[in-house]
């Protein structure tokens, strides 16, 4: 199992995420690109770490939103949010080449990553952003998304994620963060959960309904109140039920 959290999430002097802390726990960073946060020299310091560390380089790809943190929609034309999507998969692999290391997979963050599991234009747009850079390129995101299957009819490596920290509805979309309860806070409880999605076996809903989530890749949110110790939780309780910790996009090259 692959865990792995969102990272370079500051601009500036403005810091929200431990990136150190969080690249010694998971073992795939999504990093921001710019658009919705991350600037030259956070993305660049985080990647850095990351490849030092051996942790695999995942762009972290949203809408052009940084008061918004990428959580608001945006009626983005295709073409244009193709476009977005390269620039920032570029931005990205440049850092990426001075580290020593590559982008190893794209995950999208925020309002971009919930349009697309039903967003059929947005998301064959960023899929195409993705195979034009590179056809081989693995993406991550929803299982049962449009995005994963129109990325698995376009030849991608396709893998499924599950997060840690959020609540589910019954048709095992994610619970809008507008809503109560939908953020998890009780570290023993998210990992306990986090065994049972590494099991395949249910889960509870928001509505206490049973579902299973199927997942290659297990995401605990890098600006979660105790994120840090959310993600040590969840990876010494899988590592003691002997789980084998590793990133998915080594699977896939």
């Amino acid at each position: 199992m692959d865990l792995n959290s969102d990272l370079a999430e500051g601009f500036g002097r403005w810091e929200l995420t431990d990136d150190e802390a969080l690249l010694g726990i998971v073992t795939s960073a999504n990093v921001a690109c710019g658009y919705h946060a991350g600037d030259a020299t956070v993305l660049r310091r985080a990647v850095d770490l990351a490849a030092a560390r051996g942790v695999a380089v995942g762009a972290h790809v949203g809408y052009r939103d940084l008061p918004g943190f990428g959580r608001r929609f945006i009626d983005v034309p295709p073409a244009e949010l193709t476009d977005d999507v390269v620039y920032q998969m570029g931005a990205l692999a440049g850092f990426a080449r001075i580290a020593g290391t590559g982008v190893r997979y794209v995950k999208p963050h925020g309002a971009l990553y919930n349009a697309i599991v039903h967003h059929e234009e947005q998301a064959a747009a960023v899929v195409a952003a993705v195979r034009a850079f590179d056809p081989a390129m693995p993406v991550l995101g929803l299982p049962g998304s449009r995005f994963l299957a129109l990325a698995a009819d376009a030849g991608l490596p396709v893998f499924q994620e599950a997060f840690a920290d959020r609540a589910y509805t019954p048709e095992g979309t994610l619970v809008s963060r507008r809503e109560p309860g939908a953020v998890l806070h009780d570290p023993a409880a998210i990992a306990d959960r986090c065994v049972r999605i590494a099991r395949g076996e249910p889960i509870e809903a928001a509505d206490g309904s049973s579902i299973v989530v199927r997942a290659d890749s297990i995401c605990v949110h890098g600006d979660s109140p105790d994120a840090v110790g959310i993600a040590r939780a969840v990876r010494d309780r899988l590592a003691a039920e002997g789980v084998e910790l590793g990133s998915f996009s080594a699977r896939a090259r």
